[in-house]
């Protein structure tokens, strides 16, 4: 087992690492930009390290940085979190070479599933399902108008190195397709340095469905069942749960099954979401994902597994502690995001903390870095908190979340909160009736305001 580890993050995944580690008797090591100095992250680790400026791209995004700190540290190994360099292939290739252990999948598999139509191609292969599309590329707009007609309106337009929302246009018509492809091709190319885009059919109520899985590198996988995270403004998750409530017990078992084979082919290693369109009863694979989501923990509430004490063993050489057999989901979990942001616009809203208090209680969890007088900066994501309830049913975890909503105080900055209390009070909500399109479309005929 590894003696030190070095968290390459910030925030409320930073500070869950730090927590795991401490729990197996592992000293951690927390780096930080200027802008984060009195950051509870590196507050609560054993150590901590300054890699840079407040700009990403010069302290969390710097490889050089991270690597000299983990020489300086003496750390053995690097958890990266979620976000900046989590998923970046080269940077794990350097970590190789200089005999530093990821805590992660390898970076061919990175590299294989960050390309959307090779991770496509190679699902398609090993029997997962995919959403019918383009095989491959698309190079011009005369191409993309045959494969419209040929599939069938509507479409969508996707970039190739695409993710949160960026580089993605629907076409409803035949009359949209050349404003949604060039388009898509230059918000790529922006976005990513790459214009390449790839065509699928558009499914028009689906929800989002993603499966956990579990690899040991060896050979062995498991799934621990899905996460349903169909409520979405502009992409971006703001509400998760599982069990999903439009999946039967047999549908997780077969499409669980079929992700999990599919790791074990691959020999994936540690902890990775297959996300899919879910709609009249078929999965359609859209991407995966290979490192820990921003949702795990309600996967770990209905489970009852750590995946970041998982992902440190896996990654130190040990096997897997549970089996396929040992993974039944009980009771139900919702997180909930909350963001510093203004609504009803959803601005950015950066301060200073003057007043907080975390909800607690019977299946609360809250997953956050605040405290009375930190600082928001101005220079990452608005994510500042997850609120996660279990119960014994959904109606329970509804009522739970309800509860502890109305216990957290964040003062001196604008939050999302409003959202969330009146998200609870509409009927598909407490139905659980709801696809990818609701929220913004709720937006559209509803003004959320403090």
């Amino acid at each position: 087992m590894f003696k030190k580890i070095l968290i390459a993050n910030r925030g409320e995944i930073a500070l869950r690492v730090v927590r795991a580690a401490r729990e197996m008797g592992i000293a951690s090591v927390a780096v930080h930009s200027t802008a984060d100095s009195d950051a509870m992250h590196v507050r609560m680790a054993d150590e901590s390290i300054c890699i840079g400026p407040p700009s990403g791209t010069l302290s969390y995004l710097s490889i050089p940085s991270i690597v000299s700190a983990c020489e300086i540290s003496g750390a053995e190994a690097i958890h990266p979190g979620y976000g900046f360099l989590s998923e970046n292939a080269r940077f794990v290739e350097i970590l190789e070479e200089m005999n530093i252990a990821f805590i992660g999948p390898s970076a061919e598999h990175i590299r294989l599933m960050g390309d959307k139509i090779t991770a496509k191609d190679t699902m398609k292969a090993l029997g997962v399902p995919c959403v019918p599309g383009s095989d491959g590329g698309v190079p011009d707009l005369e191409s993309a108008q045959r494969l419209g007609a040929e599939m069938g309106y509507p479409v969508i337009v996707k970039a190739t190195a695409g993710g949160g929302g960026r580089g993605m246009k629907v076409a409803m018509s035949a009359a949209d397709m050349e404003n949604a492809f060039h388009t898509a091709r230059s918000e790529s190319k922006a976005a990513f340095g790459n214009d390449e885009v790839y065509i699928e059919k558009y499914l028009t109520t689906p929800r989002h469905i993603e499966i956990q899985i579990f690899g040991d590198g060896r050979g062995q996988a498991v799934h621990l069942g899905e996460r349903d995270c169909s409520l979405q403004r502009r992409h971006q998750k703001v509400l998760e749960e599982a069990p999903g409530p439009a999946i039967t017990a047999s549908e997780r078992a077969r499409i669980g099954k079929i992700c999990a084979d599919a790791m074990a082919k691959l020999g994936y290693s540690g902890a990775g979401t297959v996300e899919f369109l879910y709609e009249n009863g078929e999965f359609y694979f859209i991407e995966m994902n290979t490192r820990l989501q921003v949702e795990h923990p309600v996967t770990e509430a209905v489970m009852g597994v750590d995946l970041v004490r998982e992902q440190i063993r896996v990654a130190a050489g040990m096997k897997m502690s549970f089996r396929q057999e040992d993974l039944v989901p009980r009771g139900h979990a919702i997180e909930v995001r909350i963001n510093a942001e203004k609504l009803p616009d959803f601005a950015p809203s950066p301060g200073t903390i003057s007043h907080y208090h975390a909800p607690g209680g019977l299946g609360v969890r809250m997953d956050s870095a605040l405290y009375d007088g930190y600082k928001i900066p101005p220079n990452y994501d608005s994510l500042i908190g997850k609120l996660i309830v279990h119960g014994r049913d959904r109606p329970e975890a509804l009522a739970r979340l309800d509860r502890a909503l109305g216990e957290l105080i964040v003062d001196g900055v604008h939050t999302t909160v409003p959202l969330f209390h009146a998200l609870l009070q509409e009927p598909d909500i407490q139905a659980g009736d709801y696809n990818i399109h609701w929220l913004e479309q709720w937006l559209a005929s509803h003004t959320v305001a403090e």
